[in-house]
């Protein structure tokens, strides 16, 4: 595990959950109606940023929906980190028209996803072809199949480029998050043993120490989170503390140690809460998130604190 976190490899911010589509499987529940913080809560949470990011992913929601505020974040964020990050941006693509991409990579995007090629997609993938064309004639490489693990497209340099991807069922970043719409939905990743926190996008590697996926955190609207899908309680506040000092002080605590080793089912052995006790508990509950959920529910008041400000640390 790292010791200094003012060095944070990866970042995934959804900034915004305002959308222009509303899919069955969202996790945060984004739509025309979503979630939105205001501008001057997005330039709080850039100022509480690490010194250092090599990558940060803008998502949300639909970035291009709330493009005010992605276009005054993207002014702050090359402010701040100049040519030193990458920035990517997660869209359905709906909204992206030659114009909106010129002022895109202007504004210093380099890497797009599109993530709409599925059926719970407005479009459902059928403007791929057209966006394909689009990227082509800005000279923006779509060769680069998986940017989110391979390291060397962020470390070295940042060419333009983009991909695409999708969810169903079975895969949504390898498993169905138990969050927002999905649940409500009812179509949720049924699998006691599936462990979605060892994998990227799961908690595993947010405090560092591994190397084969990059050590990444989340931070839902203001939420600092281990993971996409998100502990029950955040780990702190982005738009009034420093992201590193959260990281510091979570790192020494027993809980995120194992989290970041993506082992939840041991997350509570310091508080007598066996792993054979833990899966069991996944086995009814038939998620590994909604464990995490039930785990902090319950133990929460172990902590006499409804903030991890004040949990007890271990020193290791």
């Amino acid at each position: 595990m790292k010791k200094d976190f003012n060095h944070i490899e990866s970042v995934y911010w959804v900034f915004t959950q305002l959308c222009n589509d509303q899919c069955d499987h969202c996790y945060n529940d984004s739509g025309p109606y979503g979630t939105r913080i205001s501008e001057e809560e997005c330039l709080q949470i850039i100022d509480h940023l690490p010194e250092r990011i090599d990558r940060l992913i803008l998502s949300g929601g639909e970035p291009l929906a709330d493009r005010k505020k992605l276009f005054l974040i993207m002014e702050k964020l090359r402010e701040r980190y100049d040519e030193r990050t990458q920035f990517m941006l997660q869209t359905n693509g709906d909204l992206l028209t030659p114009e909106m991409l010129d002022k895109l990579i202007e504004a210093g995007i380099t890497r797009f996803d599109i993530a709409s090629i599925d059926r719970f997609h407005k479009h459902a993938g059928a403007r791929l072809m057209e966006l394909a064309e689009l990227f082509d004639s800005r000279g923006v490489n779509g060769d680069d199949k998986d940017p989110l693990i391979d390291k060397g497209s962020y470390l070295h340099g940042h060419p333009l480029s983009w991909g695409a991807w999708g969810a169903s069922e079975e895969m949504w970043l390898g498993g169905n998050w138990a969050r927002g719409r999905a649940m409500e939905k009812d179509i949720w990743k049924r699998d006691p043993d599936h462990n979605f926190c060892a994998i990227l996008s799961g908690a595993r590697n947010f405090l560092g120490g591994y190397e084969d996926i990059p050590q990444e955190i989340s931070i839902q609207l203001w939420k600092i989170n281990p993971c996409c899908p998100g502990t029950k309680f955040p780990m702190g506040d982005a738009r009034t503390e420093d992201v590193t000092e959260v990281l510091q002080r979570v790192s020494k605590m027993e809980v995120f140690q194992k989290l970041n080793e993506g082992d939840p089912w041991r997350m509570g052995e310091h508080l007598g809460v066996t792993e054979a006790e833990a899966k069991a508990k996944t086995k009814e509950l038939e998620n590994i998130c909604l464990y995490c959920d039930a785990f902090f529910n319950e133990h929460m008041q172990d902590f006499n604190s409804s903030s991890f400000k004040e949990l007890p640390v271990v020193n290791k």
